[in-house]
C-alpha cells in the first residue's frame, strides 16, 4: 500500500523505501516503473497496467498490475494498493478455451489495450490486435493476417474488459462436419430399426384383419370370393355392407322380439336391451306419453278366410301406424301359438279430456285403420292407459282380461277394461272385491306373470286394509281372494296347494295373508311355465344346443336369450339351473375355459387372442379367475401341460 506523495510503501515483507521496493524488490523497466510511479499518484479509480516483466528476488515473471486507489471514483484518493498478480494465472484458463485446437485469446482493456493474450500456433499482429479489441459481442468471421478466422468476443459489463477467441474456421467447420456425418449415421440407423419396428407392428397389426377373412371365408360369405381381386379394405367394406343389409333383413324380427319383451314382461333393467328396444325403432309419441295395449282375436271365420291371412294382413298395417291427430303410434305383433294379434299404442299426454276419453278416440282411429271387412272378423280388449313404459305389462294383462270378460257373454267387438262394472253392494255394508280387479289377477296367473300377479294382490289388500267391515265379513272377503287363486292353483292341477288349503285358511293378519297368497300366487306362475315348458318340450335343450353353439360371443347374455326365445329372464334362470346344474354365467365361463385350455395346449396363438376367440374381452379378468379356479396362470398352464406331454425319444 502506497499513501501518496510518500516515499515508503507498505507491503507484507515490512515497510520499505520506494528505491529498495521497486529497484531492487520489484524490478520493472525504467520507463515502466516511471510509468507506475506516476499512475499510483494520479489514479482515482482501478487500473490493470498489461502484462509486463518484472523481476522479483532476481526471478523473472510475467505479471499484471492491478492499481485500485483508496478511496475508488474518489476524485481525491489519499492512497493506491498495488497488486501484482500472473499472467499465467489467466493464460492457464484461456488456453483451456481452446482445447485441442489452434488459436489465439486475449483480454482488452476498456480502451482496447491488449492486457494479456495466449497463442496456440497462431499469433496476432498490432493492426490484427486493434481490430480484435473493436469487435462487439458475438461470433465474427475474419480475415486476420491472410487467414479466415472465427472469433467470438464477450464485452463485459462489470469492467468494460473485452474477451476474444480465434480459431481457423477449418478447424471449426471441421468439427461441425464430424458432428453432422454423426447425426446422419445415428438417423440412419434410428431410421433403418424404425421401419423393421414398423414392418414387425404391421405384420402383427394385420393378424386381426386376417384372421377376420378367414373367418368370413370359413362362413362362406360371397364377398370372400373376391379377396384375390381387391384388397383387404375394399373387402372389410363389402362385407360389412352384405351384412348391415341382412341385419335390415332382421330388424322386423328383432322389433317383434322386443314388442313382445314389452308386451310381456315391461321395460327392462338391463341397458343392453333397453338399447336394442330403442334401435328396433318403436318409437313412443312425441313429448310426454301414454302406452296401453290392445289384443285381437278371431274365431270364426268365413270359408274363404284363414287366421294366417288375418295376421299378414294385421302385421303389413301395423308395422308402424301413425295417428298424427291424437298425436299416436301403433306397433303389431302376433301372440304365437294363440290366434291373437296384439298392439302397442302410445299417445300423446297432452290434452283437456279425460285420459280415457282420448283412449276411446285413438281406439276408434284404429278401428278405422284396420277396416270394416278385416274388423268383421275381430274382438278387441283395451287395457288401461300409464305414463310409463314399464307398466305395459300390466295395460296387456287388463287387455287379455277384457278379451276374457267379452268371451264370458259381454256384448260388442271391443271391451275396455276400465269399463268393467264393480260388484254393487248387495247391502248395507256389505263388500265385495272389483271385479275388473279380481279378472286382472287371475289373466295374470294364466299368463305366468308374477310381477302383475304380485302387484294386483297388493292393491286388492290395501282396498280390504282400506274399507271398515265387521270381522266375519272380512274373513269372507279374504276367503273370497284366496279362493281365485285356488281355482286357478285347481285348474292347472296343482293337488299339493289344494291339500294345503287348511295352512292356508289359518292367517290371522292382512300382512301374513298378502304374504301367503303372493307366495301361492309365485308357485302358479312357475306351474304355468313348467306347463309352458312341457307343450314344448326341447326348449330348454334347443337353449343349450344355442348356448354351445353360440358361447364365443361376446354379447351373449340371459337377457338376450329370454328376448329370442319369448320367456322371461327369471324362469329361464331356474330352468336353465335346473337342466344343467349350474347357473347360465357359470356355464359360459366353464365352456370359455374349457376352450381356452385346449387351445393353450394344441396352438401357439398369444394368450390376448385367444381369450378374445372365446368371447371374453376382459384378458385381466379372466387370467386372475382362470388363476383362481386352476391354481395357475394361462402361461403357467401352457408351459406345465408341455413338460407334462413331451414325447419319448
Amino acid at each position: 500500500m502506497y499513501f501518496r506523495d510518500d516515499s515508503v510503501v507498505y507491503s507484507y515483507r515490512g515497510l520499505m523505501n520506494l528505491d529498495v521496493a521497486f529497484g531492487s524488490t520489484y524490478q520493472f523497466g525504467q520507463a515502466s516503473r516511471q510509468a507506475l510511479l506516476r499512475e499510483m499518484n494520479t489514479a482515482i479509480q482501478p487500473v490493470m497496467r498489461p502484462a509486463e516483466q518484472v523481476t522479483i528476488n532476481a526471478r523473472q515473471e510475467t505479471m499484471l498490475t492491478l492499481l485500485v486507489p483508496i478511496k475508488p471514483n474518489n476524485p481525491f484518493p489519499y492512497g493506491t494498493v498495488v497488486y501484482l498478480m500472473k499472467e499465467s494465472n489467466l493464460t492457464g484458463m484461456m488456453a483451456s478455451i481452446l482445447n485441442d485446437f489452434s488459436g489465439s485469446s486475449y483480454i482488452f482493456d476498456a480502451q482496447g489495450i491488449k492486457l494479456t493474450g495466449t497463442s496456440r500456433g497462431e499469433t496476432m499482429d498490432r493492426v490484427a490486435l486493434n481490430r480484435l479489441a473493436s469487435l462487439s459481442t458475438g461470433i465474427h468471421s475474419l480475415t486476420l493476417d491472410g487467414k479466415q478466422q472465427s472469433v467470438v468476443a464477450v464485452k463485459s459489463e462489470a469492467n468494460g474488459w473485452t474477451y476474444v477467441t480465434t480459431m481457423p474456421s477449418h478447424q471449426f467447420f471441421s468439427r461441425v462436419a464430424h458432428i453432422r456425418s454423426l447425426i446422419l449415421v445415428v438417423f440412419c440407423f434410428v431410421g433403418l430399426i424404425g421401419i423393421a419396428a414398423a414392418m414387425v407392428l404391421a405384420r402383427r397389426q394385420y393378424h386381426p384383419i386376417k384372421n377376420l377373412m378367414e373367418f368370413v371365408k370359413l362362413r362362406g360369405t360371397g364377398a370372400a370370393e373376391t379377396t384375390d381381386t381387391r384388397n383387404e379394405w375394399d373387402w372389410i367394406r363389402s362385407t360389412i355392407h352384405e351384412y348391415s343389409a341382412r341385419a335390415d333383413m332382421q330388424q322386423p324380427y328383432v322389433r317383434n322380439q322386443c314388442l313382445l319383451l314389452l308386451l310381456k314382461h315391461g321395460k327392462p333393467e338391463d341397458p343392453e336391451i333397453e338399447r336394442l328396444v330403442q334401435s328396433a325403432g318403436l318409437e313412443l309419441a312425441p313429448g310426454k306419453s301414454l302406452c296401453f295395449s290392445v289384443i285381437l282375436t278371431w274365431e270364426e271365420l268365413p270359408p274363404s278366410g284363414s287366421s294366417r291371412t288375418i295376421v299378414a294382413q294385421l302385421a303389413e298395417r301395423f308395422r308402424e301406424a301413425k295417428f298424427p291427430q291424437w298425436g299416436a303410434r301403433a306397433y303389431g305383433v302376433e301372440l304365437s301359438p294363440s290366434e291373437r294379434f296384439a298392439l302397442m299404442v302410445s299417445m300423446s299426454a297432452e290434452g283437456n279430456e279425460p285420459v280415457q276419453a282420448r283412449v276411446e278416440q285413438v281406439v276408434d282411429a284404429v278401428l278405422a285403420y284396420i277396416g270394416d271387412e278385416l274388423l268383421q272378423q275381430l274382438s278387441l280388449g283395451i287395457g288401461t292407459a300409464y305414463d310409463s313404459l314399464g307398466q305395459l305389462n300390466q295395460s296387456f294383462i287388463e287387455a287379455a282380461t277384457a278379451l276374457q270378460f267379452r268371451l264370458m257373454g259381454e256384448p260388442g267387438r271391443v271391451t275396455y277394461f276400465e269399463r268393467l262394472a264393480r260388484q254393487e253392494h248387495a247391502f248395507g255394508d256389505a263388500y265385495w272385491l272389483p271385479k275388473k280387479s279380481m279378472l286382472k289377477l287371475e289373466q295374470s296367473l294364466k299368463q305366468g306373470n308374477e310381477a302383475v300377479a304380485a302387484q294386483t294382490i297388493h292393491g286388492l289388500v290395501d282396498e280390504i286394509r282400506g274399507v271398515k267391515l265387521s270381522a266375519s265379513l272380512l274373513r269372507c272377503v279374504c276367503f273370497d281372494l284366496l279362493n281365485a287363486l285356488l281355482r286357478t292353483a285347481s285348474e292347472y292341477g296343482m293337488t299339493d296347494v289344494l291339500n294345503d288349503i287348511p295352512g292356508f285358511t289359518s292367517f290371522e293378519t292382512l300382512e301374513e295373508l298378502e304374504s301367503q297368497l303372493i307366495a301361492l300366487s309365485s308357485q302358479i306362475c312357475r306351474q304355468v311355465e313348467r306347463n309352458t315348458e312341457t307343450g314344448q318340450q326341447s326348449l330348454i335343450e334347443n337353449i343349450v344346443e344355442y348356448v354351445d353353439s353360440q358361447y364365443a360371443d361376446y354379447t351373449l347374455s340371459l337377457e338376450h336369450i329370454a328376448l329370442k326365445y319369448s320367456v322371461s329372464t327369471s324362469y329361464l334362470s331356474r330352468s336353465f339351473k335346473d337342466k344343467i346344474g349350474m347357473t347360465f354365467s357359470q356355464y359360459i365361463w366353464r365352456l370359455r375355459t374349457d376352450e381356452v385350455m385346449r387351445q393353450l395346449v394344441t396352438t401357439s396363438a398369444p394368450l390376448k387372442e385367444i381369450i378374445e376367440r372365446v368371447g371374453y374381452l376382459d384378458a385381466p379378468n379372466f387370467i386372475r379367475k382362470f388363476k383362481n379356479e386352476t391354481g395357475y396362470t394361462p402361461g403357467q398352464y401352457r408351459k406345465l401341460y408341455a413338460q407334462v406331454n413331451v414325447p419319448a425319444e
